[in-house]
């Protein structure tokens, strides 16, 4: 049997993000993709109507059921859906602490919905604190999680640093919401790596999802986190050049595998 990894997130049923297409990208890798699903989401790739979180006791249901059966390589934790959600990814991070611990903070849709209150966010610190390998925000969830509004390279180093500060995890953050030149940020806690990229003309959905689900796979393999974010990096802008929007569709592209 292939490898395993484990998301834990919520489902879009455009298949764009959340589990589906963390799923997707596992196996694209190498990997036998499991799930545990925190929320349910009406939605596509335009806009989210409606987020329906699950109980706790339910997501944590799934991840006893599916540990009796499974040794996983490295574990993403991305929608999170409601604070009481927050204690069970405490329990699943602190048991799987030897593996790659991969955190993408989901806390509000492209649209501008809100996928965990903002009045969450510090128990969602502390949850993660001292649990994760990395965690990779945009600049709008930096600035969630540390109140640094990012202008430029020089605020996202500092942003990154503050990420690391508080959650005691390498910050590997996205700069793709900047206009002009595309930087991203690693900081792994000793040093700091900036990662250039030209920026590429379409828009597509999922892009966080796709780039999360990469780097756990990358860290999973062997390589060290620069070269597993470099990795990742390189294969999200390959699978958005090779992107294709629905014909009925208005809005973003998705992925296509």
């Amino acid at each position: 049997m292939k490898k395993i990894l484990l998301t834990v997130a919520g489902f879009d049923p455009s298949g764009g993000a959340g589990v589906l297409l963390d799923l997707q990208v596992f196996r694209s890798l190498g990997f036998q993709g499991t799930a545990v699903l925190t929320a349910l989401t009406s939605q596509n790739i335009q806009k989210v109507w409606k987020l329906v979180p699950l109980p706790a006791s339910f997501v944590l249901s799934q991840y006893q059921a599916l540990k009796k059966d499974f040794a996983w390589r490295g574990i993403k934790v991305g929608l999170v859906g409601k604070k009481a959600n927050l204690s069970v990814i405490k329990i699943i991070l602190e048991e799987l602490a030897n593996l790659p611990r991969v955190i993408d903070p989901v806390f509000r849709a492209s649209s501008g919905a809100w996928f965990l209150d903002q009045e969450s966010i510090p128990t969602f610190i502390k949850t993660i604190a001292g649990r994760a390998t990395v965690i990779t925000p945009n600049l709008q969830e930096a600035t969630l999680l540390t109140g640094i509004k990012v202008r430029g390279l020089k605020d996202m180093e500092k942003a990154a640093k503050a990420v690391y500060e508080l959650t005691g995890a390498a910050c590997f953050l996205k700069g793709g919401h900047l206009k002009g030149e595309v930087f991203d940020v690693l900081f792994t806690g000793q040093h700091i790596h900036v990662f250039k990229s030209q920026r590429l003309p379409v828009k597509v959905h999922g892009t966080g999802c796709f780039f999360s689900a990469s780097l756990l796979a990358y860290l999973a393999k062997g390589y060290k986190l620069e070269d597993a974010g470099r990795l990742a990096g390189c294969k999200t802008r390959r699978a958005i050049r090779g992107a294709v929007k629905p014909k009925a569709s208005r809005g973003r592209a998705l992925f296509s595998f």
